[in-house]
């Protein structure tokens, strides 16, 4: 090893060349966040009853159910992306960053499979 020449000793530690496809993800999903909150917000100031009624009323239509559970995955997928990368910076062992990764897409999983299903709840109990 202490033959090696500087070149040799880099090699394997540039680029791995998936960092722009992570950067785009972030970017994406923070525009479809953008779009959707603005559209949720001038929705809600567009409401009639502010109550629990209402908003159910709203819920369970067709969409605002949709911009709902858009909103919901591309929260959720950017909170993941961008904790996924304050793991992989941060956490130095491999075996860490992998449950770190690992306990990370459960929780985004779950989260985001709470809110769709509650979303839903309120959809089909507002349709019967």
């Amino acid at each position: 090893m202490a033959h090696e020449t500087p070149i040799g000793r880099a090699r394997g530690l540039g680029s791995a060349h998936h960092g722009t496809h992570h950067w785009l993800l972030q970017r994406f999903t923070a525009i479809g966040n953008l779009v959707a909150v603005l559209f949720l917000v001038i929705s809600f100031l567009l409401l009639d009853d502010y109550g629990y009624a209402g908003f159910a009323k709203w819920v369970a239509s067709p969409l605002p159910a949709l911009a709902l559970s858009l909103l919901v995955i591309s929260v959720f997928w950017h909170a993941r992306l961008g904790l996924q990368v304050l793991v992989e910076d941060y956490v130095n062992t491999a075996g860490n960053r992998f449950a770190l990764n690992a306990l990370l897409n459960i929780a985004a999983f779950a989260g985001a499979g709470f809110a769709l299903i509650s979303i839903a709840r309120i959809v089909f109990a507002g349709a019967a």
